[in-house]
């Protein structure tokens, strides 16, 4: 008798759902998503990924990733600990192309990958498989008029690019003064004294980035610098023939070596 009493009281325990997993690694998931966007905002490193008039986006989507993952755990809390537990909170049915299982599984490896990796700029190598160009193409952006403002030495690469595009007669910019920024790459084919300086134009993200840059002549006896060295570069404009082609080169250069900006691509 006195056993089957206690069979009866263990009963209702016994009985009791499991923890509502699904529940709690949604919950997960989009608090790791929260992480991973944050800590792309406060390290710096959002601006190797997003053009900054993009990045309300991304802020935006932390808020929602973070609310909805609290919300969700919240759901999980109340179900844990309330003094009859029903079963967990349900994920809406929706058409899917792939199992439940294996999105949340792409979703979280994404996210801890993010949280993991940490995002590079660009190199020589991907402007060379990207192709370098001294021209903008007719997709991106570019001035309406031609107005030459300001003094030459405050002009950025693209500024100089987009310069050449609406006037591209490189003898009417001999002797200007110029000042740029960028990462030394090597041309093949091009003379030891010569380089280009480059830098990568961003107008949406990442995936959509190309590099542009302008020929440098080192002066005699100047090493070249190696490929990838962020340098400051002063000089002024001459034009030179280039892979059979008369181009603006920047002459008597002088080469400042610079740490690798926060934000090293152009917009």
């Amino acid at each position: 008798m006195t056993s089957s009493l206690r069979s009866r009281r263990r009963s209702p325990a016994s009985q009791r759902p499991p923890l509502p997993w699904q529940a709690i690694i949604d919950g997960v998931m989009l608090l790791l998503w929260a992480a991973m966007l944050l800590r792309f905002a406060v390290t710096g490193k959002l601006y190797l990924l997003l053009h900054p008039d993009y990045m309300w986006l991304s802020h935006l989507a932390m808020v929602l990733t973070f609310g909805m993952g609290m919300a969700r755990m919240w759901q999980v809390w109340q179900v844990v600990h309330s003094s009859q537990r029903q079963a967990g909170p349900r994920s809406q049915e929706h058409i899917a192309l792939l199992p439940r299982r294996i999105s949340t599984g792409l979703l979280l490896a994404v996210a801890v990958f993010g949280l993991i990796y940490t995002p590079r700029p660009f190199t020589s190598e991907t402007a060379f498989q990207r192709g370098i160009t001294d021209v903008l193409s007719q997709t991106r952006s570019r001035p309406q008029r031609f107005v030459l403002s300001g003094a030459s030495e405050d002009r950025t690469i693209v500024d100089w690019i987009r310069t050449l595009n609406v006037y591209p007669e490189p003898e009417a910019y001999a002797g200007q003064a110029v000042k740029v920024s960028g990462f030394a790459t090597h041309i093949p084919g091009w003379p030891d004294n010569i380089f280009m300086i480059t830098r990568f134009v961003l107008t949406c993200c990442a995936a959509d980035a190309y590099p542009v840059g302008l020929p440098v002549e080192l002066p005699p006896g100047t090493d070249r610098p190696k490929p990838d060295t962020w340098l400051e570069v002063t000089g002024s404009m001459t034009t030179q023939t280039l892979d059979n082609k008369r181009q603006l080169v920047i002459g008597e250069a002088t080469l400042t070596e610079i740490p690798e900006p926060r934000t090293p691509y152009e917009y």
